[in-house]
């Protein structure tokens, strides 16, 4: 259409042309609008328990995941409605969990499972692990012991674990390639061990240990002074020193026995804690393994340094160490997590079990069917045991921004039907085997039942080769 006179706007309204354009960019605007957003992995249609602080269950609920992290969570359609996902992980009639906090594990001792059962903990210890160790453990025994504990860690839901061993820098790279978290402390001793003679060769190793893996997405780098019955007040002071220098964890057994326990006393007439608090060895960044002959005293002292406590109640059972008092840890609110501890003493590394003899030991022990309710200790195995690692605000709980470390679980197994309260199901019923897929770090490490991180027939070999070089 022209203008009639020069410098007359030409009518663009009437204009057929002008029509058609206007048309394209309010099909192109909705198409905008209505994008859906580019993710990496999508979790959808399960049952969702976050273990968040309000204790969000959300039934047909799904987990947008991009790179390490847990973008959004919700109701699935909302989500599917907002995020178009590179993967799906379609979890109809499953259930979708936080990933599984052990803290406290020796991963290699995997391959010493069985091997010396039905014994006190100090003729065990001194007459049979000590002296295995000392034959046995070399660099190549911690790399397959450690690809061992971590397929059968992987397959029954734990993500992360804390760990206490020799050579852990070997632990850390296959933890590392296995895809799965671990605070991984090296131990030191005062009697020559298997990869350093001396303390002061232990701690060495471990600065270098602490440089190397520092920082890492998926390794926290730890030491870890054996016990205080194996180690003098100089080389736990010198650990305390080198890890409030580096700000990384100290993992350390206490109280597992009565008679370290007197040992202590006899030795310096005060309790391990007492003694520990001090040489100014406390903190926010111990975590005390087992604390089993803990007194009021005791966990007064725990509870003013801030001190974690990982309860083993598998070990403490099977050893008679007795039973750690973690009703009075909790009601006091210090920070307990779960443990399996090593397989030479459990036999096994799955949480599972380790939950469901948690609640039992203590109605047991105290007579009393309401402590240690199975939500309690489901916390004590997800949010309560990243806590003890001082990591709850990575891990341990379905939320946005936090580390997207995710386990589904089947529950159509005879064992698992019927379903009546979600808690109760997955403390005393649920298998570690019912775990179908794992997701640490945003990284699908099995899928449907099938480890995609390691060679699982590879390490069963190597298992059983080792099994032959050991008992000859």
């Amino acid at each position: 259409m022209k203008p009639d006179r020069p410098g007359e706007l030409e009518d663009f309204g009437n204009c057929p042309r002008f029509a058609f354009l206007v048309v394209l960019l309010l099909i192109f605007s909705v198409s905008i609008l209505s994008a859906k957003e580019r993710i990496d992995l999508l979790v959808s249609g399960g049952t969702v328990v976050t273990m968040d602080a309000a204790r969000r269950i959300l039934e047909n609920g799904a987990i947008a995941i991009r790179g390490e992290r847990i973008l959004d969570i919700g109701p699935a359609p909302e989500i599917l409605k907002r995020y178009d996902a590179r993967q799906l992980i379609a979890a109809k009639e499953k259930i979708i969990l936080p990933g599984l906090i052990n803290t406290h594990n020796h991963a290699p001792m995997v391959l010493f499972r069985g091997i010396a059962d039905d014994l006190k903990l100090d003729v065990w210890l001194e007459k049979h692990i000590f002296p295995l160790e000392a034959k046995n453990v070399t660099k190549d025994f911690v790399t397959w012991g450690t690809a061992l504990a971590c397929l059968e860690m992987i397959r029954s839901g734990t993500t992360t674990y804390a760990d206490m061993y020799y050579f852990e820098d070997q632990v850390a790279e296959v933890t590392s390639r296995a895809g799965m978290r671990g605070v991984l402390g090296e131990t030191v001793l005062q009697y020559p061990a298997p990869d350093n003679r001396t303390p002061v060769e232990a701690l060495a190793y471990a600065k270098g240990l602490i440089e190397r893996w520092k920082g890492n997405s998926l390794i926290i780098p730890a030491i870890a002074p054996h016990a205080p019955y194996t180690n003098t007040a100089e080389s736990l002071v010198a650990c305390k020193q080198l890890a409030d220098r580096f700000g990384v964890p100290l993992l350390i057994h206490v109280s597992e026995t009565q008679q370290e326990e007197k040992q202590i006393r006899e030795k310096y007439g005060m309790s391990e804690t007492r003694w520990l608090e001090s040489l100014d060895f406390l903190g926010p960044n111990v975590l005390f393994n087992h604390g089993v002959w803990l007194t009021p005293e005791d966990l007064a002292i725990v509870k003013k340094h801030g001190v974690s406590i990982s309860h083993n109640p598998e070990s403490n059972m099977k050893l008679a160490s007795g039973t750690a008092p973690v009703p009075q840890m909790l009601e006091l609110g210090i920070a307990v997590g779960l443990g399996t501890d090593g397989a030479a003493s459990n036999n096994n590394l799955d949480m599972f079990e380790a939950m469901d003899f948690a609640a039992k030991l203590h109605k047991l022990t105290t007579m009393d069917p309401t402590v240690l309710p199975a939500a309690q200790v489901l916390e004590m195995a997800t949010i309560g045991g990243a806590r003890a690692l001082g990591m709850d605000r990575e891990i341990g709980s379905l939320e946005k921004g936090k580390k997207a470390d995710i386990i589904v679980l089947e529950t159509n197994s005879a064992h698992a039907q019927p379903l009546f309260n979600i808690y109760s199901q997955l403390v005393y019923d649920v298998k570690g085997s019912d775990v179908g897929t794992s997701i640490i770090n945003g990284k699908v490490v099995m899928l449907n039942g099938k480890v995609l991180t390691v060679d699982e027939r590879e390490i069963i070999q190597k298992a059983k080769e080792y099994r032959t070089r050991i008992a000859s």
